[in-house]
């Protein structure tokens, strides 16, 4: 890509974990909890009150990244690529996280008209979010013991919805990781009922609302899906096979303050 001076990040050892068609599948599913679709919305914008005090905060891209959590972090990218709106971009880097933004219809046009008509946009969030939540998620995994590529997507889950594995889910029960001598479907399917206990009785609306993304991963963990082999895998109701697909043409009409589809806490207050 002409003008973006960024490298991906080393992968982690774990990328052996996953075929092609597996690590698509982990993916679309995140796509699809975060936008509504298998190849996610690059222009996508969110408002919802789940910042730092339950402030409204602007959610965005591909897998939806969050004002207060990693946000800045890709626009400074895109400013320093030479896109199309890099320029006009730039000076709001400063500001994200800083400065509330939700009510900056500039900045979110921006943002949108970005992630909807330029390609260097597009391929600076597929760098973005690989860096900051798979590799990540992938290392947590193999440095954990955990092998199976349904592990591999709840962790990943649990790192773009949430920004980690979360430790005070885990203090609630007793399974050990693999690494330390536990059953690794045990502890997964713990987690993630952990997870689930907490999402769906979460105070915040929109936290209740997300609950049907551990819905689905209880579901799968109960047909014994840890390979990821029983396709479609059913997203929110979307079938994903982890097929090689087109981008989705940009949506037209006006911004959507609100869309279907996960919210990303970045650094999440529990």
């Amino acid at each position: 890509m002409v003008g973006l001076d960024v490298e991906h990040a080393p992968r982690a050892t774990g990328d052996a974990l996953l075929t092609d068609q597996q690590r698509r599948i982990c993916e679309q599913v995140i796509n699809v909890f975060e936008t509504g679709t298998i190849s996610g919305k690059y222009g996508s914008i969110s408002l919802y009150n789940d910042g730092p005090n339950r402030i409204r905060q602007v959610t965005y891209g591909r897998s939806q990244t969050t004002e207060y959590g990693n946000l800045r972090e890709l626009v400074a990218m895109y400013a320093g690529a030479g896109g199309r709106y890099s320029e006009q971009l730039r000076p709001y880097v400063e500001k994200i996280g800083r400065t509330p933004l939700d009510d900056d219809q500039t900045f979110k046009n921006l943002l949108k008209s970005a992630g909807n008509e330029d390609p260097v946009m597009r391929e600076c969030q597929d760098v973005f979010f690989d860096r900051r939540y798979f590799q990540p998620a992938l290392r947590w995994a193999v440095e954990n013991g955990f092998h199976y590529p349904l592990s591999v997507l709840v962790i990943y889950d649990s790192f773009i919805h949430s920004g980690s594995i979360l430790g005070f889910l885990r203090e609630r029960f007793t399974e050990r990781p693999p690494s330390q001598g536990g059953n690794e479907k045990t502890w997964i399917s713990e987690y993630v009922q952990a997870r689930h206990s907490w999402l769906s009785s979460h105070s915040n609306p929109p936290v209740r609302a997300s609950a049907y993304r551990t819905r689905d991963l209880l579901r799968e963990i109960d047909n014994g899906n840890w390979d990821l082999s029983a396709v479609p895998f059913k997203a929110n109701g979307t079938p994903v096979y982890g097929r090689p697909t087109d981008r989705e043409a940009p949506p037209t009409g006006d911004m959507l303050h609100v869309v279907s589809g996960g919210v990303d806490y970045g650094d999440a207050a529990e």
